[in-house]
């Protein structure tokens, strides 16, 4: 804990076209140097594109896509007795929001070829049909707490 005391959660603003933190959020995970509008312009023309490809609504591909990504459960690394093990946890629902977004982007950023916005639409419109690489990266993250199963115990 800091010395200063615990730290404050800073309320983020909802974004003013779907006025959803969600998409906030997501905007700024997108975000390079500080470029808030440029990452606004493409997440915007990522839904608009999802949407437009799986005829519903930005926001609900969003959701739905978020949904799909969002992990329950996950390893983390404890130290007991000269040994480190991976013990698996549940996952807490910021958390998890955030690692959803964090994974959707990671993924999204490591491909080439296209634009970002398209890149994004088409992870976007992949998540919400339950594939793609950051749905993998969910179903991976679950069996590894499932193989870690046995150190459950050491939780606390």
């Amino acid at each position: 804990m800091p010395r200063g005391g615990p730290v404050r959660k800073r309320q983020i603003e909802s974004d003013p076209r779907y006025n959803s933190i969600v998409v906030s959020k997501l905007i700024n995970q997108v975000m390079e140097s500080g470029k808030k509008t440029t990452a606004r312009n493409l997440v915007y023309e990522a839904l608009e594109e999802a949407a437009r490809e799986l005829e519903t609504d930005p926001l609900l591909v969003l959701t739905q896509a978020l949904t799909n990504i969002t992990p329950k459960q996950e390893v983390r690394s404890r130290r007991v007795g000269g040994a480190n093990y991976q013990i698996p946890m549940p996952v807490k629902a910021e958390r998890a929001q955030t690692l959803a977004i964090r994974w959707l982007v990671g993924v999204t950023r490591g491909k080439k070829g296209k634009s970002f916005a398209v890149l994004l639409a088409e992870e976007l419109t992949a998540a919400y049909n339950s594939e793609g690489v950051a749905v993998k990266k969910k179903e991976d993250t679950h069996r590894m707490a499932e193989a870690n199963r046995a150190f459950a115990h050491f939780r606390w």
